[in-house]
């Protein structure tokens, strides 16, 4: 198949999660497979991390969760929507936990019969999903009189923990831990709690629980450049496409939409074909560059729909080259941070973006 391919390198995976795991010093992860595990494929990679001794996944959607349980992931699977009526059967039949945070939501879990498990979500300070902190107390209280409701675990998420500033991380961790010693005071037994993610894998370990939430990490990017980096984790997808023709223009020729590049020179342009609607950031044509063969080549004009263009000068490329748009190969290194930065962007954002039309190919 022509077109843009993401070269899914599982033992740079495997490299991430086991630094990632001594850094924990033996706290078991919660692997994030949201958004098809942030571009990645969400079964493979789920079945990667399962062989490496996973037992826990998160995902957004139910649908999300049935796909992985189709797939033959038994595990626990944690799913961050808020729930509906239709899920609350199959939830409970088939292992996966869903996210009680609203209060309206408790009354779904009281009259499930059978009930599902569920993850006690508090807001500390995201203003998002979750049980409002002053309200924690009396939804604690409920689950503890009904034998019915079965709470596996109590999370909360961290609004600034990816930021050099950590005070008001340290205050959604100060309220957490108020909600924490509540659920002691009245004896209940909660299984997991959790409430670190990448962010605070770097910058504050020693606040882990006995659950730690990990997406990004996992695949090799750092969630922002204001963490420590000196972790060293390698990028998971290498995101390459395809040279499908080549031209001579002379210096002063117009090249893609709105004739905003002119040739500075006579130069050879080439014809990727991957484009926006691949997941190639529109932007990144300004400054934005390829790999190819340990050189960089500047990006030629806007980014199409489907293709862009690029500036080889008198290198010498054929159709049918690979160039590398972000990720790392023998030859070539192009960090997906780089790109988000340059472009005022987010390692989450681009990386999530790669479409349907993308071919995945995993290496083991």
């Amino acid at each position: 198949m022509v077109g843009p391919k993401a070269f899914i390198h599982l033992e740079n995976l495997f490299h991430n999660y086991n630094l990632i795991k001594q850094q924990l010093n033996g706290i078991p992860i919660m692997a994030v497979v949201k958004a098809n595990a942030y571009g990645h494929g969400a079964v493979p990679v789920a079945k990667a991390l399962r062989s490496k001794g996973v037992n826990h996944f998160a995902v957004f959607t139910f649908e999300e969760a049935l796909e992985l349980k189709a797939a033959g992931i038994e595990e626990d699977i944690l799913v961050f929507c808020r729930p509906t009526k239709d899920m609350l059967s199959e939830a409970a039949a088939r292992n996966i936990a869903l996210n009680l945070s609203a209060l309206e939501d408790l009354s779904l879990f009281i009259e499930a019969d059978p009930s599902p498990k569920f993850h006690l979500k508090v807001d500390t300070g995201m203003s998002r999903l979750g049980i409002p902190f002053n309200s924690v107390v009396n939804i604690l209280q409920q689950i503890k009189s009904n034998e019915h409701l079965k709470c596996e675990g109590i999370y909360s998420h961290y609004a600034t923990a990816d930021e050099g500033e950590l005070s008001y991380a340290e205050y959604q961790l100060d309220q957490f831990n108020q909600v924490l010693q509540a659920a002691k005071e009245l004896d209940l037994k909660i299984k997991h709690i959790h409430f670190s993610n990448s962010g605070t894998v770097l910058n504050m370990p020693q606040t882990s629980f006995n659950l730690v939430r990990v997406g990004m990490l996992l695949y090799g990017a750092f969630p922002s450049d204001e963490v420590p980096m000196d972790m060293p984790i390698k990028p998971v997808m290498e995101f390459k496409g395809p040279v499908v023709a080549l031209r001579e223009v002379s210096a002063g020729t117009k090249v893609s939409y709105g004739g905003v590049w002119e040739a500075p020179q006579d130069t050879i342009i080439g014809v990727i074909q991957t484009g926006f609607a691949d997941g190639f950031p529109r932007s990144w044509y300004v400054d934005g560059y390829i790999g190819l063969r340990g050189k960089n080549y500047p990006i030629a004009g806007r980014i199409c729909m489907d293709q862009f263009m690029v500036d080889f000068g008198g290198a010498d490329v054929r159709v049918g080259d690979e160039v590398l748009i972000f990720g790392q190969n023998n030859t070539d290194t192009i960090h997906v941070e780089d790109i988000a930065q340059a472009i005022d962007s987010t390692s989450y954002v681009l990386l999530t973006a790669i479409g349907g039309r993308t071919e995945r190919i995993f290496i083991n």
